[in-house]
Formats: C-alpha cells, sequence, structure tokens
C-alpha cells in the first residue's frame, strides 16, 4: 500500500466506525486509543477523521503494552517501556482500540489486559490497518483496513509519515533472523 491507498483505507474505516457508533448509540460515549507504536498515529488520523463525522473530537490515549506482553520471560531482556497515556474515565466508553497489523494477537490481548486495569468499557472495537492472519488467539477485528494472506516466514511494516517516514507505506518483507 502507498500514502494514497492508506489514506484511502482510513477515510474508508472512519466512515464505518462512525456509521457503527451512530447506529448503536455510542457515538457520544466514543473514544480512541492507539496501541504504542504502530497504532498511536493511525488511531491520530482516525480520530482527526471521526471529529468531522461525528462532530466533535472523542477522547484519545495511547497503551503501551510492554509490561503486559505474555513472551517477556522468554527473552529475558528488560523490556523498553513508553508511555501508557489515558486521561479519560474508560467506564462505560465505546473504547475503539487502533493498531497497525494483527499479527498472533498477543498484542491486542496484552492490551485488553491493560485497558481494564483503567475501568471496564461497555465495548471495545478493534480496528487495524492490516490483518494478515496467523492469529493464535481468538482475536478478530471489528474494522480491517486491508487483509492480507502472509505467509510465517515474512513481516507486515507499516511505515507512516509520524515516525520519520519519507512517505506512508505497507511492505512486506522478508523475516530477519533474531
Amino acid at each position: 500500500m502507498n500514502s494514497q491507498q492508506i489514506e484511502q483505507v482510513i477515510t474508508r474505516l472512519g466512515g464505518e466506525i462512525a456509521a457503527r457508533a451512530t447506529a448503536v448509540g455510542a457515538a457520544e460515549a466514543l473514544a480512541i486509543v492507539g496501541i504504542r507504536r504502530g497504532g498511536v498515529h493511525l488511531a491520530a488520523r482516525l480520530r482527526a477523521d471521526l471529529a468531522r463525522r461525528l462532530g466533535r473530537p472523542a477522547p484519545h490515549g495511547t497503551l503501551d503494552i510492554a509490561l503486559y506482553r505474555d513472551d517477556l520471560a522468554a527473552h529475558g531482556a528488560v523490556p523498553v517501556v513508553g508511555p501508557t497515556d489515558i486521561r479519560f474515565p474508560v467506564e462505560g466508553k465505546t473504547v475503539l482500540l487502533v493498531d497497525d497489523v494483527l499479527y498472533t494477537g498477543r498484542t491486542v490481548r496484552a492490551a485488553l489486559d491493560e485497558l481494564v486495569d483503567f475501568g471496564r468499557p461497555k465495548r471495545v472495537w478493534l480496528a487495524v490497518l492490516v490483518d494478515r492472519g496467523g492469529h493464535e488467539l481468538p482475536i478478530a477485528a471489528d474494522f480491517v483496513g486491508a487483509t492480507l494472506a502472509v505467509p510465517d516466514g515474512q513481516d507486515v511494516q507499516v511505515t507512516l509519515r509520524e515516525d520519520g517516514a519519507a512517505e506512508d507505506a505497507v511492505v512486506i518483507s522478508t523475516r530477519r533472523p533474531r
């Protein structure tokens, strides 16, 4: 995907999310949380699109799931922890979790674990730019930009201008050995 395709996908996702939020009466209670790192900038873009559609900016935040990962012991390294920033009451909200790529589902599981530490949302929706398949947990996105069949030996990388990339892109590459 190139920059233009990514913008088109974000616009489409914004329309789908706004329509569902309106249909279920969740537009006023919608909050957006980006999963650090890849989902934060996508969440900001979706928030701007949804503000235009719904007539108000939704509360927003970020989650860093480093301490909630289920593979910390396996890696034996000290995790690099970024900030989690949720400054709104989660209780009763419809929280839209946003990430760049859905693969095994373990990142989303960790994000859900951390999110409930802030309160009990009414519902949680998941929006991803790319669902690459290969889920190891029974987790599926409610809103998907693109579905790609990517073999296990390859990675899906999302690069965004906000992270310093020259242009937005989704690239499939051969996985480097650890």
